[in-house]
């Protein structure tokens, strides 16, 4: 009975497909990631065990610095219509004469904590310009000069119909009066319910948080 020969075949395998599939791969993490900028202002928030992630969309953050100083941030996930919306406002409630070039540089500033009197040549500087100044805060202590409250204010008109959130984020060592006047600014805008934004820590061994955790429950 004749035997049957096989055929003798290269082991070599070619690599090509998967170097391509990996640069598919690569390519497309790289353009769907989105990449976090870096916080003009640093805070360093007091901890808590929270896990819940902070909003971007339809919030406004307050940030107090280690100096007390006060700084809007306004995320640019909210959109340009809602940026302009809250600038246009506020020129319009406090008669400040803002040109068009300077609200729409309003929209490139990732924080102001500048007095309202300031806020126009802060808006008419360049960017690299900017990025130098030494902003010296929203004047919030004084009670009859609470200018944080005509902010407030704005970004509420500007948000009208939507569920603004109000995200204040202190630094651990900022002074209670600043604190306090960023929330009499809040209660002025008979806004009542506020978030307050700290650096997330372990929950202690055992408890009902720290097994949830383990687990990798989603918070709600």
């Amino acid at each position: 009975m004749p035997s049957v020969k096989i055929a003798k075949k290269s082991t070599d395998t070619d690599m090509t497909p998967f170097v391509d599939i990996a640069f598919l791969i690569l390519s497309f993490f790289i353009m769907a990631t989105k990449i976090k900028a870096p916080e003009p202002i640093r805070t360093t928030p007091p901890h808590s065990v929270s896990s819940k992630d902070l909003p971007v969309k339809e919030a406004i953050y307050i940030v107090i610095d280690d100096q007390n100083r006060v700084f809007l941030n306004i995320p640019v996930e909210n959109g340009t219509d809602k940026i302009k919306s809250i600038i246009s406002n506020i020129n319009t409630a406090r008669g400040l004469n803002l040109t068009a070039a300077q609200m729409d540089n309003f929209a490139k500033v990732p924080m102001v904590g500048a007095p309202l009197s300031q806020l126009g040549t802060l808006l008419s500087l360049s960017d690299a310009q900017r990025a130098k100044v030494i902003q010296p805060g929203i004047p919030v202590t004084d009670t009859l000069n609470n200018e944080l409250e005509w902010w407030v204010g704005a970004a509420r008109t500007a948000f009208a119909g939507g569920k603004l959130k109000f995200m204040i984020k202190g630094d651990e060592k900022s002074k209670f009066p600043t604190f306090e006047g960023v929330v009499n600014a809040l209660r002025k805008n008979e806004e009542y319910k506020y978030f307050l934004v700290t650096s997330q820590e372990q929950a202690p061994a055992g408890t009902e948080m720290y097994n949830s955790q383990q687990r990798g429950d989603k918070v709600q």
